[in-house]
């Protein structure tokens, strides 16, 4: 019967035959010496190691993150030696810390119920094909340029035809200035007067959470209020809800933008008409704060949602 020490004689000198086989390939072998670990503790992982070989140089003839054959996509599986313990893990490559450092300022960017693509959209990449998009495109660059001045230009009130590109465009300028730490929050408008609604009608967290996010739309520096006069108006959505956040930022300066399919004027026949009736009167003072707080911009073009 063999005893503890032979026992581990025999298990050492298994784990050391199968370090020297793995040396064998030189690449292997040129890897491991340049960890600066001592070879004793480098045969109790051997196993480990290959993999991570396998990976690193995976890495090194990797052109593109597309063609990552890595186990997890831009990240290469990395050891770490601490008082003679390995440990492994999924550590970023350049590429990745690139693509990761290059949209650090989507994060700047908060969406509600607008698709996560838009925070893809680029000044670079809009459509310079259609005469109509000059002149908002033309506001744009000053409205970048009076905003790194310290300035508070006015927002915009784009409308215009269905997919025509409005909420893109406007996306594209809030990733602008994004990428110089500016927060903005983009909400599609009516889907946030139906949650903000329901929020009101339970008894859970939903409505403290909503409280929390109405005073962040308030006070937050741009923000975009996407397609308005689709909802379905009420005294309490265009008076309490619109007519409150529209206050505060005319009040304190803070440039609003808004798409809508309706004119100025139609939007105040929309907002008008409620359940409780007609008033002229509260749908005209909410316009005026819009007009206090954007210049009017029309976009007929053809729809390239198609």
């Amino acid at each position: 019967m063999k005893k503890g020490n032979e026992i581990q004689s025999v298990d050492l000198t298994a784990l050391e035959h199968s370090f020297q086989d793995a040396c064998a390939n030189k690449d292997f072998k040129e890897y491991v010496d340049g960890l600066n670990i001592h070879d004793k503790v480098l045969m109790k992982y051997t196993s480990n190691l290959e993999d991570a070989f396998q990976e690193y140089e995976n890495c090194r003839k990797c052109k593109s993150l597309k063609e990552c054959k890595n186990k997890v996509e831009g990240y290469c599986y990395t050891p770490n030696e601490k008082k003679e313990i390995i440990t492994f893990s999924y550590e970023a490559c350049e590429k990745k810390e690139k693509e990761i450092k290059e949209n650090a300022y989507k994060e700047n960017l908060e969406l509600f119920e607008i698709s996560q693509d838009i925070k893809n959209a680029s000044l670079k990449n809009i459509y310079k094909d259609d005469k109509s998009r000059i002149p908002i495109i033309k506001y744009f660059k000053e409205f970048v340029d009076h905003y790194h001045d310290g300035e508070k230009p006015k927002g915009m009130y784009l409308h215009g035809s269905f997919g025509s590109g409005k909420t893109y465009l406007i996306a594209a300028l809030f990733n602008e200035l994004a990428k110089k730490g500016i927060k903005s929050i983009l909400i599609y408008y009516p889907e946030f007067l139906r949650k903000l609604k329901s929020s009101f009608q339970t008894y859970s967290n939903e409505q403290s959470n909503y409280d929390e996010q109405f005073e962040e739309i308030k006070k937050i520096p741009l923000l975009l209020l996407d397609d308005i006069g689709a909802e379905n108006c009420s005294n309490w959505s265009r008076d309490e809800v619109l007519g409150t956040i529209l206050q505060y930022r005319m009040e304190n300066h803070l440039p609003t933008f808004f798409t809508s399919n309706l004119t100025l004027e139609e939007l105040e026949d929309a907002l008008s008409v409620t359940s409780s009736g007609v008033d002229k009167m509260k749908a005209r003072r909410i316009v005026e704060r819009i007009k206090q707080l954007t210049v009017e911009h029309k976009l007929i073009s053809k729809n390239r949602r198609d």
